[in-house]
């Protein structure tokens, strides 16, 4: 348990707000900042880990990082690195110069073939060519909901890796069509003195919605009621994203301004039940590819999604 109020402002609003602070004052209990025996476990066998951090404007930018068992890794319990030999980053990842010694970052380490993760926000402590160092100022387990199952694999994906990376600050007709296929995404958002924090998003192919060439809506589903990600809206309205081409091997990174909206359930755009949607003022986006040697195989969607109404199969 962290030795302080485990929820900030932003955060006990949002509970307050949609009915949930009971509820997060018990999963409260969960937060800690330090890492157990078995979170250093997991961490250690995972090849999967979604990272973010802020660029030298204070935006947020999240990436998805592939590697070798052991690639991240905890040495002991207030500590993590991740190790660039054994992580293929793609040249073309935004993260790529802002990982700086002092600045925030968030992880997200996800085991998507067993639904498991493990969410980890800290500071970079030492940063150079071949590792990040990070102090763990939270760590704490998530639950399994709306993970699309998928393994990873070694013979490579069906892209094209070399295809040049893309940049813009507009969604033309190939970036939309992107974001209607997603099924997958990681949102980092972040709080003055907490920090960066990196989630996860999952939902039916087209849970999110293109609303016109520079904003995206996407439902909040019901989750374990302690809103960090929207408690962090609260504070700094600032988020980035970066969705996932499983079939293809691409990333979509984007930044931008969130607006929140509560109370305005769209039957056409289903939130589950909870009424919540956040909109995502696009900045800027980069599509870039996954490192070559890795892809995905679908196993099954999670039997938790809400459908995605109004939206072509």
């Amino acid at each position: 348990m962290v030795d302080r109020e485990p929820y900030h402002e932003g955060e006990i609003t949002v509970q307050e707000r949609t009915g949930e602070r009971r509820v997060a004052m018990h999963n409260g209990a969960m937060l800690r900042d330090a890492l157990t025996p078995a979170e250093r476990a997991f961490l250690a066998n995972q090849r999967t880990v979604a990272v973010g951090t802020v660029d030298d404007r204070g935006r947020p930018w999240t990436s998805l990082w592939l590697g070798s068992p052991g690639f991240a890794a905890s040495d002991d319990d207030r500590s993590v690195r991740v190790a660039h030999g054994l992580h293929r980053p793609s040249a073309d990842d935004p993260l790529r110069t802002m990982l700086l010694r002092g600045r925030d970052v968030g992880m997200l380490a996800i085991e998507l073939a067993s639904r498991r993760r493990l969410r980890i926000n800290g500071v970079i402590t030492a940063s150079g060519d071949d590792r990040v160092e990070v102090a763990v100022r939270e760590a704490f387990p998530n639950c399994p909901k709306y993970i699309q199952r998928r393994e990873l694999t070694t013979d490579g994906h069906a892209t094209i890796t070399d295809a040049p990376p893309r940049d813009g600050d507009v969604l033309d007709t190939e970036r939309r069509s992107f974001v209607e296929r997603v099924d997958t995404l990681f949102v980092a958002s972040r709080h003055p003195t907490r920090g960066v924090d990196v989630s996860h998003r999952g939902g039916a192919r087209g849970f999110v919605r293109v609303i016109d060439e520079r904003t995206l809506r996407l439902p909040d589903y019901a989750g374990n009621g302690m809103f960090q990600t929207l408690g962090n809206f609260e504070v700094e309205p600032r988020a980035g994203v970066v969705m996932v081409d499983f079939e293809r091997g691409r990333f979509l990174s984007l930044t931008g301004a969130v607006t929140v909206s509560y109370g305005a359930e769209d039957p056409e755009h289903p939130t589950g039940g909870t009424g919540r949607y956040w909109e995502l003022g696009v900045d800027e986006w980069r599509d870039f590819a996954m490192p070559a040697g890795f892809g995905f195989r679908f196993v099954d969607s999670s039997p938790f999604n809400p459908p995605a109404f109004g939206v072509a199969p």
